[in-house]
């Protein structure tokens, strides 16, 4: 790979990352939210009875704000997965760089 070519890919990396982190702390501000939502439902149905038609309902809804959770756990999961890859990929860039560097002023 030319130094140029490396050169550019790496600002492609650079790139990349910044809008994995983006996204992962989108996502992570997200989950807080949910959580906080969650446990407040937790507290309002402490005060109920189990068998009424409202902690039913928060029962549903508590169940529908785990499985949104869920999902953005695996996105999460996902986008740092993303985020070692592309790491893994900027040293590979890096190493073949500094060769390039090496074979162009020996």
């Amino acid at each position: 790979m030319g130094i140029l070519i490396a050169q550019m890919r790496l600002a492609q990396i650079n790139s990349f990352r910044s809008d994995l982190n983006y996204n992962i702390q989108l996502i992570s501000a997200t989950r807080m939210d949910l959580l906080n939502q969650i446990n407040e439902l937790v507290n309002l149905g402490s005060e109920m009875d189990s068998e009424s038609p409202e902690m039913k309902a928060l029962e549903k809804k508590k169940e529908r704000l785990n499985q949104a959770e869920k999902m953005l756990d695996m996105q999460l999961q996902r986008y740092q997965t993303q985020l070692d890859m592309l790491n893994a990929e900027e040293q590979s860039v890096k190493e073949d760089l500094q060769e390039s560097i090496q074979r162009c002023f020996a």
